[in-house]
């Protein structure tokens, strides 16, 4: 028993611990979490901190907030996992394609809304119940379109990896252009000559309005990787 409670303790990830149990406090874990949001997208990730969050939430929640969250690592894992409940949208219609396509723009989209979720997705994302409700999503219309075996978990595969790859990706590019403390326009043209790109590009390629934006690019890149697919199984 003892060795499997310090399995528990050690297995790096909040979602294979249990939740503690209930205090008198009204701040309930959720409660927490949702608050951590908030303070992550105002404040992002640089600044984020179990100080601010105290504060954030008042002194006389911060003794409810460690004894609900044991630390950083384990509010961050929780946080990202919120923010992918966004992407349980309501099924699409249409084929398999286009069903697969509404769940996992809705992902990028929530992602997108949440730059610092991305950034923690290498490391804090996978274990969550709302991760693994999309895994499960996706891998069931795969499955019903005839997707079977290790093909199945193959096309699973290859769409997260892009998935995750493209909100890690878009989301760097967007940091560097924060931290600089100008906006996209203006970052495009005093860095366009370093990088010897054309500004007018550069602006294009970060601005997520534009044809050629982060939205769009995704969005024709998961067409790419769909059009690739066919159901059939690995010999």
């Amino acid at each position: 028993m003892r060795r499997e409670a310090d399995q528990k303790t050690v297995l790096g990830s909040v979602w294979l611990r249990d939740e503690p149990e209930p205090t008198r406090s009204r701040l309930s874990r959720g409660d927490i979490v949702r608050t951590a949001i908030k303070v992550l997208d105002r404040v992002g990730l640089d600044a984020f901190s179990m100080r601010v969050m105290a504060a954030e939430l008042g002194t006389a929640a911060t003794s409810a907030l460690y004894w609900r969250v044991a630390n950083k690592n384990d509010l961050l894992e929780l946080a990202v996992d919120e923010v992918l409940a966004d992407a349980l949208v309501p099924e699409g219609a249409g084929d398999w394609r286009d069903q697969v396509t509404v769940v996992v723009e809705a992902a990028y989209h929530a992602l997108w809304m949440h730059p610092w979720a991305s950034q923690l997705l290498p490391s804090h994302a996978g274990l969550g119940p709302n991760y693994q409700a999309l895994t499960d999503r996706v891998q069931a219309i795969l499955k019903s379109a005839g997707f079977k075996g290790a093909y199945l978990d193959s096309a699973v595969s290859a769409i997260f990896h892009y998935l995750v790859g493209s909100a890690v990706t878009d989301s760097a590019w967007a940091a560097v252009v924060r931290r600089s403390g100008m906006d996209e326009f203006r970052w495009a043209r005093e860095a366009g000559g370093a990088l010897g790109v054309d500004a007018a590009s550069l602006a294009s390629y970060l601005n997520r309005e534009s044809l050629a934006g982060p939205e769009a690019r995704f969005s024709s890149g998961l067409r790419v990787i769909l059009i690739g697919l066919r159901p059939r199984q690995l010999s």
